[in-house]
Protein backbone atom coordinates (compact mmCIF):
# COMPACT_ATOMS: atom_id res chain seq x y z
CA UNK A 1 0.00 0.00 0.00
CA UNK A 2 1.05 3.50 -1.15
CA UNK A 3 1.53 5.84 1.88
CA UNK A 4 0.51 9.25 1.06
CA UNK A 5 0.68 11.04 4.67
CA UNK A 6 3.24 10.98 7.14
CA UNK A 7 5.22 13.29 9.52
CA UNK A 8 7.15 16.17 8.19
CA UNK A 9 10.97 15.98 8.47
CA UNK A 10 10.82 19.09 9.85
CA UNK A 11 8.49 18.34 13.07
CA UNK A 12 9.81 16.52 15.85
CA UNK A 13 8.29 12.94 17.05
CA UNK A 14 6.73 14.89 20.26
CA UNK A 15 2.98 15.30 21.12
CA UNK A 16 1.36 18.92 21.31
CA UNK A 17 1.06 20.45 24.58
CA UNK A 18 -2.06 22.12 23.05
CA UNK A 19 -5.73 22.36 24.20
CA UNK A 20 -8.10 20.05 21.99
CA UNK A 21 -9.11 22.28 18.69
CA UNK A 22 -6.35 24.56 19.04
CA UNK A 23 -5.24 25.67 15.88
CA UNK A 24 -1.64 26.05 16.45
CA UNK A 25 -0.79 22.66 15.87
CA UNK A 26 -2.14 22.57 12.42
CA UNK A 27 -0.40 25.86 11.66
CA UNK A 28 2.59 24.05 13.23
CA UNK A 29 2.27 21.34 10.50
CA UNK A 30 1.60 23.29 7.50
CA UNK A 31 4.99 25.51 8.91
CA UNK A 32 7.06 21.70 9.00
CA UNK A 33 4.83 20.40 5.20
CA UNK A 34 6.07 23.86 3.58
CA UNK A 35 9.56 24.05 4.54
CA UNK A 36 10.02 20.18 3.82
CA UNK A 37 8.35 21.23 -0.05
CA UNK A 38 10.51 23.76 -0.90
CA UNK A 39 13.64 22.36 0.34
CA UNK A 40 14.32 25.02 3.10
CA UNK A 41 14.94 22.63 5.75
CA UNK A 42 18.66 23.56 6.34
CA UNK A 43 18.68 27.00 5.81
CA UNK A 44 15.11 27.77 7.97
CA UNK A 45 14.98 29.45 11.34
CA UNK A 46 12.03 29.78 13.91
CA UNK A 47 11.37 32.80 16.06
CA UNK A 48 8.84 31.70 18.85
CA UNK A 49 6.82 33.99 20.89
CA UNK A 50 6.09 34.17 24.27
CA UNK A 51 2.58 32.37 24.91
CA UNK A 52 0.59 29.01 23.99
CA UNK A 53 3.88 28.52 21.12
CA UNK A 54 6.43 29.19 23.48
CA UNK A 55 7.23 26.05 23.20
CA UNK A 56 7.61 25.66 19.69
CA UNK A 57 11.09 24.56 19.43
CA UNK A 58 9.78 21.21 21.22
CA UNK A 59 7.86 20.46 17.39
CA UNK A 60 9.60 22.37 14.51
CA UNK A 61 13.03 20.30 13.86
CA UNK A 62 15.26 22.97 12.83
CA UNK A 63 17.04 26.27 14.46
CA UNK A 64 14.89 28.11 16.33
CA UNK A 65 15.73 30.65 18.73
CA UNK A 66 13.01 31.95 21.49
CA UNK A 67 12.97 35.92 21.61
CA UNK A 68 11.98 38.16 24.36
CA UNK A 69 7.94 38.31 25.03
CA UNK A 70 6.89 40.43 21.16
CA UNK A 71 10.72 41.02 20.21
CA UNK A 72 10.21 38.17 17.82
CA UNK A 73 10.61 40.60 14.54
CA UNK A 74 13.36 42.27 16.33
CA UNK A 75 15.22 38.87 16.60
CA UNK A 76 14.58 37.64 13.31
CA UNK A 77 15.28 41.57 11.79
CA UNK A 78 18.91 40.58 13.36
CA UNK A 79 19.22 37.45 12.17
CA UNK A 80 18.25 38.07 8.74
CA UNK A 81 20.63 40.89 8.53
CA UNK A 82 23.77 38.92 9.86
CA UNK A 83 22.40 35.97 7.63
CA UNK A 84 20.92 37.18 4.68
CA UNK A 85 20.87 33.39 3.05
CA UNK A 86 18.71 31.98 5.89
CA UNK A 87 14.80 32.18 5.39
CA UNK A 88 13.74 33.53 8.95
CA UNK A 89 10.36 33.54 10.03
CA UNK A 90 8.82 34.93 13.56
CA UNK A 91 5.77 32.73 14.79
CA UNK A 92 3.30 35.11 17.12
CA UNK A 93 0.33 35.59 18.32
CA UNK A 94 -2.44 38.40 19.01
CA UNK A 95 -0.87 39.74 22.28
CA UNK A 96 2.65 38.88 21.64
CA UNK A 97 2.23 40.96 17.95
CA UNK A 98 -0.16 43.25 18.47
CA UNK A 99 0.21 44.08 22.14
CA UNK A 100 3.82 44.32 23.49
CA UNK A 101 5.21 43.47 20.41
CA UNK A 102 3.61 46.21 18.00
CA UNK A 103 6.09 48.56 18.00
CA UNK A 104 8.70 45.78 17.18
CA UNK A 105 6.59 44.67 14.73
CA UNK A 106 5.25 47.89 13.08
CA UNK A 107 8.46 49.38 12.22
CA UNK A 108 10.39 45.91 10.92
CA UNK A 109 7.17 45.81 8.49
CA UNK A 110 7.53 49.44 7.58
CA UNK A 111 11.31 49.21 7.18
CA UNK A 112 10.63 46.06 4.52
CA UNK A 113 12.77 43.82 6.81
CA UNK A 114 13.53 40.68 4.37
CA UNK A 115 11.43 38.43 6.96
CA UNK A 116 8.10 36.30 7.22
CA UNK A 117 5.60 36.67 10.08
CA UNK A 118 3.18 33.93 11.07
CA UNK A 119 0.40 36.16 12.77
CA UNK A 120 -1.82 33.23 14.70
CA UNK A 121 -4.76 35.54 15.79
CA UNK A 122 -7.09 33.76 17.61
CA UNK A 123 -9.11 36.91 19.57
CA UNK A 124 -7.78 36.45 22.92
CA UNK A 125 -4.81 36.05 25.49
CA UNK A 126 -4.65 31.93 25.46
CA UNK A 127 -1.59 31.05 27.91
CA UNK A 128 -2.47 33.49 30.93
CA UNK A 129 -6.05 32.83 31.54
CA UNK A 130 -8.27 34.50 28.49
CA UNK A 131 -7.71 38.16 28.93
CA UNK A 132 -9.02 40.28 26.30
CA UNK A 133 -6.54 40.65 23.60
CA UNK A 134 -5.83 43.80 21.07
CA UNK A 135 -7.74 41.66 18.51
CA UNK A 136 -11.00 40.70 20.53
CA UNK A 137 -14.20 42.03 18.99
CA UNK A 138 -16.73 44.38 20.06
CA UNK A 139 -18.77 42.34 22.65
CA UNK A 140 -16.24 39.47 22.92
CA UNK A 141 -16.64 38.28 26.27
CA UNK A 142 -12.87 37.75 28.00
CA UNK A 143 -11.95 37.14 31.30
CA UNK A 144 -11.12 41.06 31.77
CA UNK A 145 -14.51 41.79 29.52
CA UNK A 146 -16.97 40.16 31.26
CA UNK A 147 -19.65 41.89 29.89
CA UNK A 148 -18.26 42.08 26.53
CA UNK A 149 -15.62 44.55 24.92
CA UNK A 150 -17.10 47.84 24.89
CA UNK A 151 -15.42 50.60 22.45
CA UNK A 152 -16.03 53.78 24.63
CA UNK A 153 -14.00 51.70 27.58
CA UNK A 154 -11.46 49.48 25.48
CA UNK A 155 -11.51 50.66 21.68
CA UNK A 156 -11.89 48.60 18.69
CA UNK A 157 -10.44 45.64 17.65
CA UNK A 158 -6.85 46.14 15.94
CA UNK A 159 -7.23 44.86 12.51
CA UNK A 160 -3.38 44.31 12.45
CA UNK A 161 -3.01 43.44 8.48
CA UNK A 162 -5.09 46.34 6.98
CA UNK A 163 -2.51 48.48 9.24
CA UNK A 164 0.10 46.87 8.02
CA UNK A 165 -0.64 46.40 4.63
CA UNK A 166 -0.67 50.59 4.34
CA UNK A 167 3.04 50.51 5.09
CA UNK A 168 5.77 51.25 1.75
CA UNK A 169 7.85 48.16 3.48
CA UNK A 170 5.34 45.04 3.20
CA UNK A 171 4.63 43.32 0.31
CA UNK A 172 2.47 40.59 0.72
CA UNK A 173 0.26 39.91 3.49
CA UNK A 174 -2.75 37.59 3.48
CA UNK A 175 -5.38 36.67 6.07
CA UNK A 176 -6.50 32.89 6.26
CA UNK A 177 -7.85 30.24 8.62
CA UNK A 178 -7.73 26.64 9.67
CA UNK A 179 -11.31 25.93 10.78
CA UNK A 180 -11.84 23.78 7.41
CA UNK A 181 -10.07 21.28 5.26
CA UNK A 182 -10.44 23.72 1.99
CA UNK A 183 -9.31 26.58 4.32
CA UNK A 184 -6.16 24.99 5.53
CA UNK A 185 -4.74 24.33 2.29
CA UNK A 186 -5.37 27.73 1.34
CA UNK A 187 -3.19 28.90 4.41
CA UNK A 188 -0.93 26.12 3.29
CA UNK A 189 -0.50 27.77 0.06
CA UNK A 190 0.13 31.56 2.02
CA UNK A 191 2.75 30.35 3.56
CA UNK A 192 4.51 28.61 0.67
CA UNK A 193 4.10 31.94 -0.91
CA UNK A 194 5.51 34.26 2.15
CA UNK A 195 8.30 31.84 2.22
CA UNK A 196 9.12 32.39 -1.53
CA UNK A 197 8.53 36.38 -1.32
CA UNK A 198 11.05 36.42 1.40
CA UNK A 199 13.82 33.77 -0.65
CA UNK A 200 12.88 36.15 -3.77
CA UNK A 201 14.09 39.65 -1.79
CA UNK A 202 10.47 41.52 -1.64
CA UNK A 203 10.97 42.32 1.70
CA UNK A 204 8.34 41.64 4.77
CA UNK A 205 5.32 38.94 4.09
CA UNK A 206 2.87 37.92 7.10
CA UNK A 207 0.77 35.38 6.89
CA UNK A 208 -2.15 36.03 9.52
CA UNK A 209 -4.37 32.89 10.63
CA UNK A 210 -7.55 32.93 12.26
CA UNK A 211 -7.40 30.34 15.34
CA UNK A 212 -9.63 28.88 16.94
CA UNK A 213 -9.08 28.62 20.89
CA UNK A 214 -12.13 26.26 22.47
CA UNK A 215 -10.75 26.62 26.03
CA UNK A 216 -10.65 30.56 26.49
CA UNK A 217 -13.92 30.79 24.09
CA UNK A 218 -15.09 28.17 26.24
CA UNK A 219 -16.91 26.36 23.38
CA UNK A 220 -16.47 23.15 21.64
CA UNK A 221 -13.84 22.53 18.63
CA UNK A 222 -16.58 22.18 16.45
CA UNK A 223 -17.94 25.35 18.02
CA UNK A 224 -15.03 27.39 17.83
CA UNK A 225 -14.73 26.07 13.77
CA UNK A 226 -18.15 27.65 13.02
CA UNK A 227 -17.52 30.85 15.23
CA UNK A 228 -14.47 31.69 12.86
CA UNK A 229 -16.52 31.77 10.20
CA UNK A 230 -19.99 33.25 12.17
CA UNK A 231 -18.41 35.98 14.03
CA UNK A 232 -14.41 36.63 13.08
CA UNK A 233 -14.69 36.73 9.56
CA UNK A 234 -17.14 39.56 9.93
CA UNK A 235 -14.41 41.75 11.62
CA UNK A 236 -11.45 39.48 10.17
CA UNK A 237 -12.11 39.53 6.63
CA UNK A 238 -10.12 36.48 5.05
CA UNK A 239 -8.18 37.07 1.68
CA UNK A 240 -5.43 38.69 -0.17
CA UNK A 241 -5.10 42.15 1.33
CA UNK A 242 -1.57 43.25 -0.40
CA UNK A 243 0.96 41.39 -2.79
CA UNK A 244 2.96 43.78 -4.57
CA UNK A 245 5.04 41.30 -7.02
CA UNK A 246 1.40 40.47 -8.35
CA UNK A 247 0.50 44.12 -8.69
CA UNK A 248 3.60 44.94 -10.40
CA UNK A 249 3.88 41.81 -12.61
CA UNK A 250 0.29 42.82 -14.08
CA UNK A 251 1.34 46.27 -14.99
CA UNK A 252 4.62 44.78 -16.58
CA UNK A 253 7.19 46.15 -13.98
CA UNK A 254 9.43 44.23 -11.94
CA UNK A 255 9.37 44.13 -8.35
CA UNK A 256 12.65 45.54 -5.79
Amino acid sequence: MKKIFTRPQSMKKNIFHYCAGCGHSIAHRLIAEVIDEMGIRGIAIGVPPAGCAVLAYNYFDFDMIEGQHGRGPATATGLKRVLPDRVVFSYQGDGDLAAIGIAESFHAANRGENITVIFINNAVYGMTGGQMAPTSMLGQRTTTSTEGRKPLLDGHPVQVSEIFAMLPGTTYIERCTVNSPASILKTKKAIRKAFQCQIDGNGFSMVEILSPCPTNWKMTPVEACRWIDEAMNKVFPLGLIKDIPAAEAEKGGKAS
